[in-house]
């Protein structure tokens, strides 16, 4: 059976990004997203409701969100989703469905005060689009292969005479 696991978010932090490290030094950043949905009830009324999503990025992402990323901002968020298990200190089984960033883009102008040097609002910062991290690229794979052997120099062999060349009437368009 096939399987799919993508995840395609854009929305707003809930919060400013929490930047925490693994025991082997691995970089890791936690944050909350509001995505929100606006419809109109059967009545015509508009309504919005909001999905709150746990995101998880590791590694130089999560050092790049932590560091530009504040509550309030937008941004676009590629990923999958991951399913986590754990026993509390009370002995209940908990479970846990959150998104493990993979790439992201962050929206919004870019204009924020206090930017560093080649981060938002600072020289060299993102342009009308925004910032872009996508996910890092396979490496191709290593082709095992050898140069073909080179060729004799041979004359190639003369054209065959195919006799006279087709008249007008037996050309079928």
């Amino acid at each position: 059976m096939a399987s799919f696991n993508r995840v395609i978010l854009a929305g707003n932090l809930t919060r400013d990004p929490e930047l925490s490290y693994l025991p082997s030094g691995t970089p890791v950043c936690k944050f909350g997203l509001a995505v929100n949905r606006r419809y109109r009830d059967k009545d015509g009324n508009p309504k919005e409701e909001v999905c709150y999503v746990d995101l998880t990025a590791f590694g130089r992402q999560g050092e790049t969100i932590n560091q530009y990323m504040t509550k309030g901002q937008a941004i676009l968020i590629e990923g999958r989703l991951s399913y986590r298990q754990w026993t509390d200190k009370e002995g209940k089984n908990r479970s846990k469905l959150d998104v493990v960033v993979e790439g992201f883009t962050f929206l919004g102008s870019g204009q924020r005060t206090g930017g560093a040097p080649g981060g938002p609002g600072g020289p060299g910062g993102p342009r009308e689009g925004g910032w872009q991290q996508r996910p890092p690229a396979r490496p191709a794979p290593q082709q095992q292969y050898a140069p073909p052997p080179p060729a004799a120099e041979e004359e190639p062999p003369p054209l065959e005479d195919e006799g006279p060349p087709p008249r007008e009437e037996d050309i079928p368009f």
